[in-house]
């Protein structure tokens, strides 16, 4: 399965770099790409909009704090956009409070995506769920974007 999303002409994800070493990724792409997520009861598809999927992020701890995670959504956008995506869809956990364990954080924060214009569309419902999760969506009107790189440099390059 992993092999045959690597394989493919979209990426599937972003890398982070901090002087050539990974510090950060983001999984991401068409929803119908992700077997698991597309049969999914606990994040149902919403619609037959055709949209891209975040799935996760992975920051390195020494890279923590920096705000890595939310330039690797920054990035995601500006790919799935250059690509055609007519909306991107996360599933981001909502704290109960300031902090959160970073293993439990791995689809990002709620505030994270809303501070650059996804909305909530759905509250996820699980009965197995430790933490609050939801679905939001940050609608892209199918335009591209200029934006052609698909990694990510910390420290201000980009």
């Amino acid at each position: 399965m992993l092999r045959d999303l690597a394989g493919r002409e979209v990426a599937p994800g972003l890398v982070a770099l901090r002087d050539r070493r990974a510090i950060g990724w983001v999984g991401l792409g068409p929803r119908e790409d992700f077997d698991r997520l597309e049969h999914s009861r606990v994040r149902p598809r919403l619609d037959d909009l055709p949209v891209w999927s975040v799935l996760c992020f992975v920051v390195s701890k020494s890279a923590r704090g920096e705000g890595i995670a939310r330039r690797l959504l920054d990035a995601a956008i500006d790919y799935a956009r250059d690509r055609g995506a007519p909306a991107v869809e996360a599933y981001p956990v909502v704290p109960a409070d300031e902090r959160i364990d970073a293993a439990k954080a791995y689809t990002g924060v709620l505030s994270m995506f809303e501070d650059v214009g996804f909305r909530e569309v759905r509250e996820v419902e699980s009965p197995t769920a430790t933490v609050r999760r939801t679905i939001v969506r940050l609608d892209l009107g199918g335009i591209r974007a200029g934006v052609t790189t698909a990694t990510v440099v910390s420290g201000g390059r980009h």
